[in-house]
Order: structure tokens, then C-alpha cells, then sequence
């Protein structure tokens, strides 16, 4: 089985990503965050990065899904391939951050991508406001996010909303304002439930 979760920039999605790995014994896997070329330079100057960071993106989430569908395990995905194609990159051709040209030959390239894969069996949407990703990108510290901007994160909050009120598949919002997972084990058992909730209906689906 292959679950995914989704959330703007700050949301929780590494941690939900660990936790839910260690309690159901999933095996996780990670944004390629330590290890991404393009990152340090793309928060600096983002109009001459863009299209390159995307691309990597596209390349390294396509690699993880057909991972993923391989290994006959159960994976959970911090972030999917569809945020990248569906948020980040429309949201940086509207800022005039990405060319046209370059939007539409990376949209191809996802097109193409998309025509040959599965949409996860449930994707998890971390919900955030504005200041509580402000507030857990200042906790967490890393350099490059220090550059990030209020309006960059209020549009792709924006485009988050539209994407999972539009999102065909199996999904399950969680809103990070009203729950502290990370720090709450109560909070965190609420998720878990509504998952298990969720995963019974899937398996109910696949006896009928």
C-alpha cells in the first residue's frame, strides 16, 4: 500500500511521515531535502532556479513512486509528485518566478510522468495556517527556508486548498492548527484513528 502526505512548506510532514512510519511499521520515505543540488540556491534567487529545482523534483518523486509500487510493501511518502506539478510549479510561473516556456515544458514532462502512474491508496493533507508554518519553519532552523517569504507561503496555502478540494482520490485533512501532533500523543491518536478508520474502509473495499 502506498500512502502519502501532502502539506505546504512547515506543515508536519516529516514528523507525521516518522511517526506513523514507527507506529505501524511502515517504511518511510523522505523529500530528498539534505541532498538537493538546487535548494540552497533556488530560496536565493528563485527565478533562475526554478525550472531546475522542479525538474529534480519531478525526476527524484517519479523514482520513489515506481520504488514504491516495486517493493510490494506498505510505504508512506513525505510529499507527493502532484504538489510539485499542481502547487510549486504553477505557483512560481503566477509569481513570474518560472517562464512560460519553461511552465509548460516541465508540465509536459509531468503529463507524460503522470500518464504512467497510480495515485496513492490515501493521501494524508496537512492543513496550516500561515503563522503555524512560520512559527515551525523558525523552530526547525535551516538556513535556506530563511529566505522564504510571508506571500510565497500564503499562495501556496492557497493553491493547497484548491488542490485537495479538486483531489479525486482517497484523502484525509488534518488541520496542524487545532492539532499538535508532534508534541501531543492524544492529538496524534486522533489521526491514527481516523487513518485506521480510513485503511479499514480500503481493505473492506478490496474483500467485497
Amino acid at each position: 500500500m502506498h500512502i502519502a502526505i501532502a502539506g505546504n512548506i512547515g506543515s508536519g510532514k516529516t514528523t507525521l511521515t516518522k511517526l506513523l512510519s514507527k507506529h505501524y511499521g511502515w517504511e518511510p520515505h523522505f523529500e530528498d531535502v539534505e541532498e538537493n543540488p538546487y535548494l540552497n540556491d533556488f530560496y536565493n534567487d528563485m527565478q533562475r532556479w526554478s525550472f531546475n529545482l522542479q525538474v529534480y523534483f519531478l525526476n527524484s518523486r517519479f523514482n520513489q513512486i515506481l520504488e514504491i509500487r516495486k517493493s510490494g510493501k506498505t510505504i508512506i511518502q513525505d510529499r507527493t509528485i502532484y504538489e510539485d506539478a499542481y502547487i510549486f510549479a504553477p505557483n512560481l510561473h503566477a509569481m513570474n518566478l518560472m517562464t512560460t516556456r519553461d511552465f509548460e515544458n516541465y508540465f509536459s514532462l509531468f503529463s507524460l510522468i503522470n500518464s504512467f502512474i497510480q495515485p496513492p491508496d490515501l493521501l494524508i493533507y496537512l492543513k496550516a495556517s500561515v503563522p503555524t508554518l512560520v512559527n515551525q519553519i523558525q523552530q526547525r532552523g535551516r538556513d535556506y527556508e530563511e529566505a522564504i517569504r510571508i506571500d510565497y507561503l500564503k499562495r501556496l496555502n492557497e493553491r493547497y486548498e484548491s488542490f485537495i478540494n479538486s483531489y479525486e482520490g482517497k484523502a484525509l485533512i488534518i488541520d496542524v492548527d487545532d492539532n499538535n501532533f508532534k508534541e501531543d500523543q492524544s492529538d496524534l491518536g486522533l489521526i491514527i484513528h481516523k487513518i485506521d478508520t480510513e485503511l479499514h474502509g480500503l481493505f473492506g473495499s478490496e474483500d467485497e
